[in-house]
């Protein structure tokens, strides 16, 4: 068996994405995202939105430039997804039909805002699966956003939804659904990794996805011209609260986020050590500097170079081939 299949066996291999989600609602910042991203390689995803991104009376046109700009062979790692109207808008099912009718095999998933409750989420799902049919498709991936009492109440349940494989923290309007109860500089640092309310929200997301397995990506950081405040934000949300995916809203936040939740060059090399001499023992139990290492450390070091890997890091040679088989095969 291959080495996943030997540390995973009887437990769920957790979902891998790359950390950094890029939001861009006009056609010029689509278009310099996707740019950007044939730039970069895929580090980062790109979410087209229709929610914020639309004007007011325009909203079917966007959703038909959604689905063009999908199909452009600028979109060359099929690393784009789109933020639909909520549930309750009476354009969602509208972009649904419009975006995954024109590209349903080039969308990297969609995202769902705004639902109230795990039902509510099924409801929107059932839609996206009516149409994905039609388009030929069948395993559209889904990202919800929590964002709202009702989805918080709901969240391990929704995290448990086999096609959902994302959940990311609305935090501005979590706040704003408080009614002034929470202050609004709950929304920025600090106080968005201080306030016992906020910071209740982030830590059940995280809970709930890593018990199912799924990628929590955290808010946004609204801070555009300091990227030392979005890279602090991107490492307190890595290695404070468990998340491995972060939102930007703005180009100048897209390397600094990625760099945040990317391991570090030690850590790789370490991780690289430590399995290769477990793959010499078939996987049995080791010593190394004085610490015994099991299957349990091993499926957290292969993590570390599934990280890397998505990051875009060159491997150790010791591991590289291993690797690289690994992602034939997902």
């Amino acid at each position: 068996m291959h080495p996943s299949e030997v540390l995973f066996q009887g437990k769920r291999q957790p979902l891998l994405l790359p950390a950094c989600d890029h939001y861009a609602g006009s056609e010029k910042l689509m278009r310099k995202s996707m740019a950007l991203q044939q730039e970069l390689g895929p580090v980062f995803d790109i979410t087209f939105d229709c929610e914020d991104g639309a004007a007011a009376g325009n909203e079917e046109a966007h959703a038909r430039l959604v689905g063009q700009l999908l199909l452009d062979e600028a979109n060359q790692f099929g690393r784009i997804g789109a933020r639909v109207h909520d549930l309750h808008s009476p354009h969602f099912e509208r972009d649904v039909e419009i975006i995954v009718g024109a590209a349903a095999h080039k969308l990297a998933y969609l995202v769902l805002p705004k639902p109230d409750s795990v039902q509510e989420v099924m409801r929107a799902i059932d839609i996206v699966n009516k149409h994905a049919k039609n388009a030929g498709r069948a395993d559209l991936p889904v990202h919800v956003l929590i964002e709202t009492h009702g989805a918080l109440r709901d969240v391990f349940d929704i995290a448990a939804l086999p096609q959902v494989e994302c959940l990311s923290f609305g935090i501005m309007d979590f706040v704003s659904a408080h009614y002034g109860a929470i202050p609004g500089n709950a929304m920025r640092t600090p106080g968005q990794f201080a306030h016992p309310l906020v910071v209740r929200a982030k830590l059940e997301i995280a809970a709930a996805c890593h018990a199912h397995g799924k990628i929590a990506s955290h808010n946004v950081t609204t801070e555009i011209k300091d990227s030392a405040v979005v890279a602090t934000d991107a490492q307190r949300a890595a290695s404070e609260f468990g998340y491995t995916r972060m939102w930007s809203i703005h180009p100048n936040q897209i390397k600094p986020i990625v760099k945040a939740f990317t391991p570090r060059a030690s850590e790789v090399n370490e991780a690289a050590s430590i399995l290769h001499e477990a793959e010499k023992v078939q996987w049995g139990p080791i010593s190394q500097n004085g610490r015994l290492h099991d299957r349990a450390s091993y499926r957290y070091y292969w993590t570390v170079l599934q990280r890397a890997r998505y990051a875009g890091l060159p491997l150790p040679e010791s591991v590289a081939a291993l690797m690289n088989q690994e992602g034939t095969r997902q």
